[in-house]
């Protein structure tokens, strides 16, 4: 009866001591050991990937925002401020009522079907909006124009980038709206267009929210 209480009490120890271990290198050490290399090597995105503008922390470069007028009275969804380059629609799941500016705060895609109602109903909505919000005079856009990343939502919903030929199917609208020549416009556009990573991966890209921050320096004459 002692030998099998002392070999209980033995285990007990050794479960205690490999418990303390575990927590120290794993809860502890490893975390601070990630977090130093990180900090030292990728800073930037260790810290979220910050975009700053004045001085001030704006967003992320890896998060989507709108870019929407007040919600008027009566109003269940904002109307998009079409001064301003537009980002993908953002059908994901959830909303927050902390911070407006973040449509979502929940990452997640519809999980529609190619052939769903209300998939084909949103994206058709979604072309008609994009087809009239950006034709302007002389200038009509075509429904054929309109490129898919326009009328449809990433995977997480919270895609901060779109593609070049959407942000060149808004340039004449934002120009018109800002009152600047559209050559200025396609120039901001081509100055914040990221290749291919590696030259192969991935497709060609632009940060809404990196050209806005240039939209309004130009804008502001700075």
């Amino acid at each position: 009866m002692n030998t099998s209480a002392g070999n209980t009490v033995r285990l007990l120890w050794a479960g205690l001591r490999a418990l303390l271990v575990l927590t120290i290198v794993c809860g502890v050490i490893y975390p601070l050991a990630v977090t130093g290399v990180a900090q030292g090597i990728f800073p930037g995105k260790a810290n979220g990937s910050e975009i700053t503008a004045a001085g001030k922390v704006v967003g992320s470069e890896r998060i989507g925002q709108r870019y929407d007028l007040p919600l008027e009275k009566g109003e269940e969804t904002a109307a998009p401020d079409l001064k301003w380059f537009q980002p993908r629609p953002s059908n994901g799941l959830g909303t927050n009522s902390v911070n407006p500016q973040y449509k979502l705060i929940l990452s997640g895609a519809t999980n529609r079907s190619g052939d769903n109602k209300d998939l084909i109903d949103w994206v058709t909505a979604a072309k008609a909006a994009v087809v009239k919000d950006n034709s302007v005079s002389g200038h009509p856009v075509k429904p054929s124009d309109v490129p898919a990343d326009a009328v449809t939502s990433s995977g997480s919903g919270l895609d901060p980038d779109i593609s070049p030929e959407y942000a060149q199917l808004q340039v004449r609208r934002v120009a018109e709206r800002n009152h600047l020549d559209v050559a200025q416009v396609e120039k901001l556009v081509d100055q914040h267009t990221d290749g291919r990573i590696l030259g192969f991966v991935g497709e060609p890209r632009v940060n809404v929210l990196q050209l806005n921050i240039a939209l309004k320096e130009l804008v502001n004459g700075g």
